[in-house]
């Protein structure tokens, strides 16, 4: 078998039963170029692979070196043991547009990762949110746990170079969290039940900065109260000190009620009991009292059900990883690449992304979410 990047050109050309014409045609490229570039006297271009890569649904890395993600190898919690293949090809929509964006000398950029300190599993989750906290400010230009949703994941995507989506995952699966020299990637469901997916995310990103999901690491729903394995004591840890600071926590308790600290810090009463708890701010009977409160009612006791239903509304809706779409749209204005990735991305075909630049007035961005027809959608 012919190992050249030509080599296995041809052997997608074969597997497609396609003649090398009709394939070019298919790819959108030229079959004098196909040609040129199969017999050695042009070299494929990037845009040129991208599209191969795309018509033959083969990543662009294995065009390049022959070498594959390694998807099987998923550890899982619970029922999510099951949806292990599901999994990871959910999770290869985004690894695809990481293989493009390397090809194009676009990659995102990678921060360095926080050190591990000493100390148990809870100590080490809470260091972990304290650089965190360090890191984030001056970008966000707020306190990070008083950010809504969106507008974290996007301070903590620039400044840990981990790359966030919601999506479709399978019905046992809360979040995935996957890592490799490439690329740092954290998936949660998507879920109306926004401050559970809001904890998932930031419990998932505390995997990545421990660096707990070497290999890909699904999980069943995740709860803010403790569980029995080392690692996800510390990504639990980190996920309460991330999104409920201690020090901020102490103040706001001294003056609001539990309801209003809710609604102040986007989490569910039982995540904020157990860290009322942790911080001696209360006893294990009220403990036990508050955590059987439901955010709705919280919200409603506040005069807040607005938030509430903006963000069900929003947590419900599909969100791709906004530094990947923006960089592959910034290819494709460049003419570096085609829609095909960027569509391939956001979960729809090509065709269709055009008919939504097309019907565009305001230009594209395709990390912003807006309305259609009662339902959110990513329009680049």
């Amino acid at each position: 078998m012919d190992e050249s990047v030509s080599g296995r050109v041809r052997e997608v050309i074969r597997a497609a039963g396609m003649s090398q014409a009709a394939f070019a045609a298919r790819a959108g490229i030229t079959p004098d170029k196909l040609s040129k570039s199969l017999g050695g006297v042009r070299r494929f271009s990037s845009l040129d692979l991208a599209l191969i890569a795309e018509t033959a649904e083969v990543s662009v890395d294995w065009l390049l070196t022959g070498r594959q993600h390694a998807p099987a190898g998923v550890a899982a919690r619970g029922d999510a043991v099951a949806h292990g293949r599901s999994l990871t090809e959910s999770a290869e929509r985004f690894t695809a547009a990481y293989d493009v964006l390397e090809l194009l000398g676009r990659a995102p950029a990678l921060p360095e990762l926080p050190t591990l300190s000493r100390g148990g599993p809870d100590e080490q989750g809470e260091s972990l949110a304290a650089e965190a906290h360090a890191r984030v400010p001056a970008a966000a230009g707020a306190e990070a746990a008083l950010l809504p949703t969106g507008d974290l994941l996007s301070v903590l995507e620039h400044a840990f170079g981990v790359d966030f989506a919601v999506t479709e995952l399978p019905a046992a699966v809360d979040g995935f969290a996957w890592q490799e020299d490439g690329f740092r990637l954290a998936l949660a469901r998507r879920d109306e039940r926004w401050t559970r997916q809001r904890f998932t995310l930031a419990h998932e990103l505390g995997h990545l900065l421990a660096g707990d999901a070497a290999e890909p690491l699904a999980e069943s729903p995740v709860a803010p109260g403790r569980q029995a394995e080392p690692d996800e004591v510390r990504a639990n840890a980190f996920a309460a000190a991330l999104l409920m600071p201690g020090p901020e926590v102490r103040a706001a308790a001294a003056v609001l009620d539990f309801a209003e600290l809710v609604v102040r810090f986007r989490v569910s009463p039982s995540a904020l009991a157990a860290r009322l708890r942790r911080l001696g701010l209360v006893d294990a009977a009220e403990h036990a009292r508050l955590r059987r409160r439901t955010t709705a009612e919280c919200h409603l006791a506040a005069g807040a059900m607005d938030a509430y239903l903006r963000e069900a509304a929003l947590a419900a809706a599909e969100r791709p990883p906004a530094r990947l779409a923006d960089g592959l749209w910034s290819a494709f204005e460049a003419g570096e690449t085609t829609l095909r990735p960027l569509a391939a991305l956001l979960g729809m075909e090509p065709r269709e992304l055009e008919g939504r630049l097309a019907a565009s007035e305001t230009g594209p961005n395709p990390s912003e979410p807006r309305a259609d027809e009662g339902e959110l959608i990513y329009q680049p």
